[in-house]
């Protein structure tokens, strides 16, 4: 069968941020605890992928602690993926990489996808991401359906502008799926939004700079073989747990998501976007320090500054 496309998935591990996201990463632990979720969640789900051609690139602080470059190393030997040191990705470091990554362009399609390093995949993602199509110009991919974990709860999500973007285009001089935020990508291109099975799954920790539970309540044992690994751990919630639920703390979700999603919206449009990172610094700031927690494990064990 002939190669369409040329596939990379881009996570952003550790990269220097301004803004609120930096104060989350500063604090005491965040990247050991990062690593673990990593290992936990996104690293087997990428390696459980029934279609296993494609490419991923890993951004690194080059200024790491020297433990957490020796790990990404190890995996490196491993074929598990190919760490990049930058401590920024413009828009040419970008393209290199990824020139690097798949060769000189040619007939094929680029396709890129973003994937965060504390989530993960259903193992059908990329089969079901590489079968999507174009016409002309570049494409914004959406596998809206997916799950949320926290703690030992799952909530079946829809979500039709998800992190898990991807953009399919000629090779010469793309946008990529990092052209913008994940929610903007429509602004620059058309979407195409796919159902069917859970395609993606979140997980919803203390150190998550901005997701919340979303969704409704859902029997975790319908989804593992999607997720092989990811929710063997979980209890089959009851039959009272899923009614609540449904008619009493989904409607509530809902309802302050809205609100939310409002007041984010008129401060992005009235202020501006940098505006809007300062109103989640001051939150940031103000919020009491997260529970160390792993939701699949327990609490994660206190190990100290990262050295």
């Amino acid at each position: 069968m002939t190669r369409t496309v040329d596939h990379v998935l881009l996570t952003r591990f550790n990269l220097p941020s301004p803004g609120h996201e930096s104060l989350v990463r500063a604090r005491e632990g965040w990247l050991r605890d990062r690593v673990a979720l990593f290992e936990r969640y996104c690293l087997p789900s990428v390696l459980a992928q029934s279609c296993r051609d494609f490419e991923w690139l890993v951004y690194i602080d080059p200024g790491s602690p020297s433990w957490f470059l020796s790990w990404a190393s190890a995996h490196a030997a491993r074929g598990h993926f190919r760490p990049v040191l930058r401590e920024e990705v413009p828009r040419e470091a970008l393209l290199h990489d990824l020139r690097t990554a798949v060769g000189r362009p040619g007939d094929r399609d680029l396709l890129t996808t973003n994937l965060d390093n504390d989530d993960g995949l259903a193992r059908d993602f990329v089969a079901r991401v590489q079968a999507s199509t174009r016409t002309a110009g570049p494409v914004a991919v959406y596998l809206a359906v997916g799950l949320v974990r926290r703690d030992d709860q799952v909530f079946l999500r829809v979500d039709e502008s998800n992190a898990f973007c991807s953009v399919r285009e000629a090779p010469d001089e793309p946008l990529t799926c990092w052209a913008d935020w994940h929610n903007r990508l429509a602004d620059h291109m058309p979407a195409v939004v796919l159902r069917g099975a859970p395609a993606w799954l979140q997980v919803v920790h203390g150190a998550n700079v901005s997701n919340r539970v979303r969704g409704r309540r859902t029997d975790p044992g319908a989804h593992r073989d999607l997720f092989p690994g990811l929710l063997d751990d979980l209890p089959r919630p009851t039959v009272t747990e899923v009614l609540r639920d449904r008619v009493l703390d989904a409607p509530v979700r809902g309802v302050r998501e809205a609100g939310r999603a409002t007041a984010k919206t008129a401060v992005s449009a009235v202020l501006g976007r940098e505006q809007l990172d300062r109103v989640k610094v001051w939150g940031a700031a103000t919020r009491r320090p997260f529970a160390r927690r792993d939701p699949g494990r327990g609490l994660l064990p206190n190990r100290g500054r990262n050295r």
